[in-house]
């Protein structure tokens, strides 16, 4: 049987902050396993270097060691793998867009803005919360305990497809097919830049090591878990390109941290650095239209519009797709536009008489 545990999308341990903790300005120089031990309860001082080795200690932000020595002010944070609180999740009367349902699966389109699971500092409104007022008695895979229903996720600012399941069966079936890289999905992407062709994006995808909110592709098979992206051009914008990514792979923020490592990050993508104008002119006209585009869609341009699978009980495929959303569909038209406008004033500036 597959490693259920590591099938939920993006093998998506997220790290939720457990206890925090601001050095008095007074505080002497101290090795921050031997502080530790006097702020955390029931704690060893080799379980905290454990913690540490794993990562699960950050100072300002940033893994450190044990042999750290703590400074006045710094800020101490102990995250672990697991919310700080019961795994209950409470049902809650959200309205939720079905595709598609049948008594093995459902088919959800999700809103932009819309977290999948309960988890650090969003307990409710959830996806989740919503499937288990909708919807008794959903499965939960081993390890991924608040989650029933789950056999992958999308982030709370990507709007698209997510694939329910509503029993037993049908969870394991879906998960060996997540787990052996059969499910199809793709996403359609606004990123920066003029992406010349269609290529594929592989390498190890793990935390940065300076924020661990980030993730980077690494070489280090150590360092990460390996991820494919395949991307085809759909239209060239002149600034920007609309894209297809197809996963091969499905980690956290997968297609946002390769497109953003080969220098083409995902349009309106704050978390990656697409909140900014990174390719373009310098005329105050241009800077209030992408301005503009932002505001209009404050989110990761990405969608989820297609996902296709082996149904459990009819063992036949089928597919599903859905539009663009509507703020993603009002920027992409105004590009369009921009793009337009820009090519003919080039053509008339090509064309006029020498003077």
């Amino acid at each position: 049987m597959a490693d259920e545990n590591a099938i939920l999308e993006g093998d998506e341990q997220d790290l939720f902050e457990h206890l925090r903790v601001i050095v008095d300005k007074g505080q002497s120089l101290l090795r921050i396993d031997k502080f530790l031990m006097h702020r955390v309860e029931n704690a060893s001082r080799n379980r905290i270097q454990n913690a540490i080795d794993a990562g699960n200690v950050l100072v300002n932000d940033k893994v450190i060691k044990a042999s750290y020595k703590v400074k006045p002010l710094d800020i101490i944070s102990v995250v672990l793998p697991h919310p700080p609180r019961d795994t209950e999740v409470y049902p809650e009367n959200i309205p939720l867009e079905i595709v598609y349902e049948d008594n093995d699966v459902l088919i959800v389109n999700k809103p932009a803005g819309m977290v999948v699971h309960p988890g650090y500092n969003n307990y409710t409104g959830t996806l989740v919360n919503a499937l288990v007022y909708h919807f008794q008695q959903l499965p939960t895979l081993p390890g991924n305990d608040g989650r029933p229903g789950l056999v992958h996720r999308i982030d709370k600012d990507t709007s698209g497809l997510l694939l329910i399941s509503k029993n037993e069966r049908s969870m394991n079936y879906l998960a060996k097919q997540f787990y052996d890289h059969t499910i199809q999905r793709k996403y359609i992407a606004l990123a920066w830049g003029d992406i010349e062709h269609d290529g594929t994006i592989s390498g190890y995808i793990g935390r940065s090591v300076n924020d661990r909110r980030v993730m980077s592709i690494y070489d280090d098979p150590e360092k990460g878990k390996w991820a494919v992206t395949h991307y085809k051009v759909l239209e060239r914008l002149g600034y920007v390109t609309l894209i297809e990514c197809q996963l091969e792979t499905g980690r956290t923020h997968q297609i946002r941290a390769h497109m953003r490592h080969i220098g083409h990050p995902l349009f309106s993508d704050a978390t990656y650095g697409g909140d900014k104008i990174l390719k373009g002119t310098v005329f105050n006209k241009y800077r209030q239209f992408v301005e503009n585009c932002f505001e209009l869609m404050p989110r990761q341009a990405l969608h989820a519009q297609s996902l296709g699978f082996l149904h459990p009980s009819l063992k036949k495929n089928i597919y599903f797709e859905t539009p663009l959303p509507a703020d993603f569909e009002t920027v992409l038209a105004k590009w369009r536009k921009y793009a337009g406008a820009d090519s003919a004033k080039a053509t008339e500036d090509n064309d006029a008489e020498p003077q």
